[in-house]
Order: C-alpha cells, then structure tokens, then sequence
C-alpha cells in the first residue's frame, strides 16, 4: 500500500463541486492500493501515518506525528500512485489493485483510521476529484507498505 503524504496547512476535496472532505493544518494522503495489498498493510501505513514525524517541534526540527500535534488526516483513494513508469511514455497498470479490492482497502483504512484517530476525512473512491491543498513546507514523503 502506497501513502504519499503532504504536510498541509489546509486541504479539501471536492466532487462535483461540492466539498465531501477538509482539514485544517495536517495531512493529505494521496493512497494507492497495490494487487498483493490486504488489511495487515493498512493497518502498517496508518501506524506510520499517524506517528511519521514530520511537523516542527520548538526548535524547528521535524520531531512531531500527526498525532501529537492532533492535526486533521485527508485520506483521498488515488488508484494512478501503483502505475508502472519504468519504461515507455505511458503508464502501466498492472501492478494495481483490482477495483474491488483497491475499494474495499481503502474503506478499511478509513474505518480504521476513523476508529484510532480524528479528525479523519476523506475522498471517494472511483469519483473524479479536484483537490486543493496548501502545502507547507513544502514537505512531501513517499510511504509504502
């Protein structure tokens, strides 16, 4: 399982012109679920999303989770983060998940996250998106399960 994590000042998403998910200061993962996914792989990437240090402490060092800073988590299905880009001008897409499946985790880190921690939004998956998010930093990690 994939989380590209942003360090975000605010962040939204919206489908269909209406906002479905926003938080305040926190984080917006980007999730891509991968064909040999399964709960046990959520459950790690929510671990490390909730406790990757990367917020400042007083000395301005990246020494603070999400969780103690108790910061908002946007959590929004992304289903091209899997693509193989290796070679070749178009991407491929056979090491993703089946939709079903890539569904069906995603709901479940949701659920998870939203039993563990708050607040949690989210996007929804298999709808077409337009997120907005003021990254601060900026500070962008790759997380992968």
């Amino acid at each position: 399982m994939i989380g590209l994590l942003q360090r975000v000042s605010r962040a939204s998403v919206e489908v269909d012109a209406e906002i479905i998910g926003e938080i305040n200061r926190g984080l917006l993962v980007l999730v891509g679920v991968q064909k040999d996914d399964d709960e046990r792989r959520a459950d790690r990437l929510l671990e490390r999303l909730l406790g990757y240090r990367v917020f400042p402490d007083a000395q301005g060092r990246m020494n603070r989770s999400l969780a103690d800073i108790r910061g908002g988590l946007l959590l929004v299905p992304q289903f091209t983060l899997p693509a193989d880009t290796r070679k070749g001008a178009r991407p491929g897409f056979s090491t993703a998940a089946p939709p079903e499946q890539g569904r069906r985790l995603f709901q479940y880190l949701l659920e998870q996250a939203g039993h563990e921690y708050a607040p949690v939004s989210s996007g929804r998956f298999g709808a077409d998106m337009q997120v907005s998010l003021i990254n601060d930093g900026p500070v962008t990690f790759w997380l992968e399960t």
